[in-house]
Parts: C-alpha cells; structure tokens; sequence
C-alpha cells in the first residue's frame, strides 16, 4: 500500500500541463500546479539522461519537487515525542537520511510515470488559514479516478507554503512514516533507524524492465 500511495504522489507532483519557470509559494494551489508543471517539464528535457543513468531522477526530484516539501517537519513529526531524548546531530542525521529516503522513493515512482493527467481543484479563499487541503485527481485511461489531497503549511516568518503531507484514497503518507519509522525509533533508537535508511538510500535507481 505503501508503495502505491508513494508512487501517486509522485506522479502528482509532476503531472501538471503548466509550463511554469518559477513556482509561486504563496498561494498552495498554484504551488501544486506549478511545482507539478516544472517537474514534468525538467522529466521530458532530461530524458535521454535518465535512460542512460536512472539516478538522474533523484537529480530532479531534489530540483524540482524537494524544495516544495517541507522534509523538516515532516521528519520531526516521524520523530514525534522521542525528539526531546535526541541531540543536534542526531536530528541532523535523521532529517538527512529521511529526505535522501523520500527522495529515492519519489524517484522510483517517477521511474513508473506513464503519462497520466491529473485535475487541481480551483483556488479558495486562504483568509488566516495556517493549513491547508489541496484536493487533487489522478486521470489514467481505463482506470478508475484516483481522489488525492495534498496537505500543506504556511511558513509564519516567510509566508511560504510547502507540501508536509498527502493522502491518497484515506492513506496518509505521513502516518505511515510515523507508524512505520517512529515504531523503529522508539524500539531501536534514531541512530539505528537512520542507519537503516542510510543503507536503503545507496540502492541505485532503476527503472521499469531493468535491474542493477
């Protein structure tokens, strides 16, 4: 389930028709769509490398996607209440293993991406909202409609919004990770668990049809 509900995301991230150069980070709709636009435009010029070199998506991913999520947070949140028995540098290396963590998984999906569309709801009033849904559709020929929303957060010193979160048919992506990795920690310790992502994160990319 997991796999799925990371792959989705990704192809939501990308699948945007917006040609956008710069994504405006102040309005959460227009972000989703245009982070999405710019990504798949970046996958489509960048083809030819990504064929001779699948590791290249992670390239974009980093590029194109990560500076529109916001890693941070969302890797304390996996942390949850074992944050306080943590130092510095332990936070810094968990918060680095995640984020490679994400980015790998994302590039994997994009690795599957086949064209698919996706439908952004319209923008609504933001008034002092500090969260905020952003429903969107995944359209695939001969497939049912897939309903995804992407959870995001103003930034309250900078204004920004950034992507924490998304659920995908009633599944969080970030509850998984807390059940999932915040089980480990509290079991084995951050330093364990970041040592097992670190070793995930050094398996090459692949795409469909080829094996490393």
């Amino acid at each position: 389930m997991f796999k799925w509900v990371t792959r989705c995301a990704a192809w939501l991230l990308l699948l945007a028709s917006a040609q956008a150069l710069a994504v405006n980070s102040q309005d959460p709709y227009l972000l989703v769509k245009e982070a999405a636009g710019k990504t798949f435009t970046r996958l489509e010029q960048d083809a030819p490398q990504v064929k001779q070199n699948p590791n290249h998506l992670r390239t974009i991913v980093r590029e194109e996607l990560m500076p529109y999520v916001d890693n941070k947070f969302a890797a304390y949140k996996v942390i949850g209440k074992e944050l306080k028995s943590t130092t510095p540098p332990q936070r810094e290396r968990f918060v680095k293993a995640f984020t490679d963590y994400i980015v790998a998984t994302y590039a994997d999906a994009l690795g599957k991406y086949d064209k698919q569309t996706i439908r952004v709801e319209s923008g609504q009033p933001l008034d002092a909202k500090k969260e905020i849904s952003v429903k969107v559709t995944v359209l695939d020929p001969d497939k049912p409609e897939i309903n995804v929303i992407f959870q995001l957060r103003k930034n309250s010193k900078t204004g920004e919004w950034k992507v924490f979160d998304m659920i995908a048919e009633g599944v969080s992506l970030l509850s998984s990770k807390q059940s999932e990795l915040g089980g480990s920690i509290r079991q084995k310790g951050i330093d364990s668990v970041s040592s097992m992502l670190e070793q995930h994160n050094l398996k090459p990319a692949t795409l469909p049809g080829k094996q490393s």
